[in-house]
C-alpha cells in the first residue's frame, strides 16, 4: 500500500483555515469556472449515491503548506504528487460522508482539478484523473493517522479513497480570488460559476463539477495545455 500523503478530507473552506479533512501522508494521487453540479447526494448512504454517476469532472482540494495534525505534517501539493513514484497517490484522508460518496461515484480516467486550500493564495494548481476507483481509506485503521476513526471496522469500513496520477499543471494559477469574482457576477448573469461548489458548498474537499459546455472544466479546461 502506498505510503501516506495528504489531502484535504470532507471539509476544508475554499480559503477558511483549519481543516476539514486533509490528505495524510500515504502515497498512491481564463475563463471562468463553472457551476458545480447541483447533483450531490441527498443522503450519505453511499449505496444510494455512489451508483450515480453525479459528475465527470471534479474538484479535489488539498493542503500545499505544511500544517501538523496529531505530530504528522499534513501538506501535499501538487508538486509533491508529481514527485510520487508515476506521479500517483491515494487520495486518503476524506472524514465527510458527502465528499466520501462523490469520491465512490468517480469512474476511471474522470478528471479533476487540484486545487490548493488553505494557504496563502488558495486556486487550482492543474489537472489529475482517476487511476483507481474508491476503495477502503487504510487510514481509518491506522492509530497513529489524523484521520483514525475507532468507530469503523476492517469488515465494513465508513471511509474510501480513490488513486489520482497527475495530468499536467495549469497553464496558469487561477485564483480563488478570481474564482470568486466570477462567481459573484455570475450570480446576477446566470453564468457558468453561479451555483459553484466552491462557494456554495464550500466545506467540501471533493466537489463535481458540471459537464458540458457551460460548465467550469469546458471554461478552465484550455488553460491546462501546455502551449502558452
Amino acid at each position: 500500500m502506498p505510503k501516506p500523503r495528504k489531502r484535504l478530507s470532507g471539509a476544508a473552506g475554499p480559503d477558511n483555515k483549519g481543516p476539514a479533512g486533509k490528505r495524510t501522508k500515504t502515497k498512491n494521487p481564463a475563463g471562468a469556472l463553472a457551476a458545480m453540479g447541483n447533483s450531490s447526494p441527498e443522503k450519505t448512504s453511499a449505496s444510494k449515491n455512489c451508483g450515480k454517476n453525479l459528475s465527470s469532472y471534479w474538484l479535489m482540494k488539498s493542503e500545499p503548506e505544511s500544517r501538523l495534525e496529531k505530530g504528522v505534517d499534513v501538506k501535499f501539493s501538487i508538486e509533491d504528487l508529481k514527485a510520487e513514484p508515476k506521479q500517483t497517490a491515494c487520495w486518503d484522508g476524506v472524514r465527510n460522508y458527502q465528499a466520501r460518496n462523490f469520491l465512490r461515484a468517480m469512474k476511471l480516467e474522470q478528471e479533476a482539478f487540484f486545487y490548493h486550500s488553505n494557504c496563502k493564495e488558495p486556486g487550482i494548481a492543474g489537472l489529475v484523473k482517476i487511476v483507481k476507483e474508491a476503495y477502503p481509506d487504510h487510514t481509518q485503521f491506522e492509530k497513529n493517522s489524523p484521520y483514525y476513526d475507532p468507530s469503523s471496522k476492517e469488515d465494513n469500513p465508513k471511509w474510501s479513497m480513490v488513486d489520482v496520477q497527475f495530468v499536467r499543471m495549469m497553464k496558469r494559477y487561477i485564483t480563488l480570488a478570481e474564482l470568486k469574482t466570477h462567481h459573484q457576477a455570475h450570480k446576477t448573469t446566470g453564468g457558468p460559476l453561479k451555483d459553484m461548489a466552491l462557494f456554495t458548498r464550500q466545506r467540501l474537499s471533493v466537489q463535481p463539477l458540471t459537464p458540458g459546455k457551460s460548465g467550469p472544466f469546458a471554461l478552465y479546461y484550455p488553460h491546462t495545455r501546455s502551449t502558452p
